[in-house]
């Protein structure tokens, strides 16, 4: 999915956005269930990356939506909440992201604050801050690093 979004829609990247910092990501990943309950037919719809770059401080990146759930909002907010939720019951005590200028009022929105504007990769983009006081930490156990869970 983060392919298809930062690579051939987006152009970010050429041919994968993978980094140095996904071996030590968490994954986050929406799933769709076709028939609720059972594993089969279930479709990822987003997916999102929690990183702690140092004690007590972590990054939220690679959020994407695929396009056929994106209008309503609902899948993005659930995995920003989730992403801040969950690193907020791991330590963190502050909550950052590069977050594309489209997209700084639904973050504005959610209870982020931009903190500084910045280019990333020839693009316009918004550091921003998550008020951890709008997301309680999480009872969501730590996996080993690199685990992906929902």
């Amino acid at each position: 999915m983060r392919r298809a979004i930062f690579c051939d829609e987006q152009g970010l990247f050429k041919a994968t956005d993978e980094d140095e910092r996904d071996a030590a990501a968490f994954a986050i990943a929406a799933v769709h269930a076709m028939h609720p309950g059972a594993r089969e037919g279930e479709e990822v719809v987003g997916t999102v990356r929690i990183y702690e770059a140092e004690p007590g401080l972590w990054y939220g990146g690679r959020l994407g939506v695929a396009r056929a759930h994106r209008k309503q909002g609902v899948v993005g907010r659930g995995l920003v909440h989730k992403a801040v939720t969950t690193a907020h019951g791991w330590g963190c005590q502050r909550f950052l992201a590069l977050v594309q200028v489209a997209n700084v009022p639904f973050f504005e929105s959610i209870h982020w604050r931009s903190l500084e504007e910045r280019s990333y990769r020839d693009h316009p983009h918004h550091l921003m801050q998550a008020d951890l006081a709008s997301y309680p930490p999480g009872d969501e156990p730590r996996p080993p690093s690199g685990a992906r869970f929902r």
